[in-house]
């Protein structure tokens, strides 16, 4: 199975993209976490993307907040997929990392989730393996199945306590 890259431009974005760690851990998917900045440390980040492919990966995430352009400079270097969080930060709310992440020019596709949306950024990564791994696209029928029968629970307990 290819492993999923997981990329933060910095640690200090950890306790969002954990939710992606999980959520791949969960689904038995193999990754890899690592923090490259497309800013500060631009020859790493290329390097990785450029070789991404070759080193077994079949997406990446790439999390980012303010100026939020590691997952285009990801794209810009590989022709895997990548799928972009961009991170809520203090001073405009994340709304400056969706922006700078959903922007991408014609023939550079980034996929966006929400801010924050690291479980969604993995799940979609895991719909990506998930088209040629019959396993991992059962696992993802089951998961919905749960999500849905949960609901349907709560909608239950609610309707029994305040349905009269």
């Amino acid at each position: 199975m290819k492993k999923i890259a997981i990329l933060m431009g910095s640690d200090s974005d950890f306790p969002v993209v954990e939710k992606a760690l999980t959520t791949l851990d969960k689904f038995g998917v193999p990754f890899e976490v690592h923090v490259y900045s497309a800013h500060r440390t631009p020859e790493e980040a290329r390097a990785f993307a450029v070789n991404a492919r070759e080193n077994g990966f079949g997406a990446i995430i790439a999390a980012a907040g303010k100026a939020a352009h590691l997952a285009g400079a990801m794209a810009a270097n590989t022709t895997l997929p990548v799928i972009g969080i961009p991170i809520k930060s203090s001073t405009l709310d994340g709304l400056d990392a969706l922006l700078s992440t959903v922007q991408m020019p014609g023939g550079m596709p980034v996929a966006t989730v929400a801010i924050d949306g690291a479980e969604n950024a993995a799940l979609l990564a895991i719909q990506i393996l998930a088209v040629t791994d019959e396993e991992l696209a059962e696992k993802l029928r089951f998961a919905r199945l749960e999500n849905a029968k949960n609901v349907l629970e709560k909608d239950r307990m609610l309707a029994e306590k305040y349905n009269k």
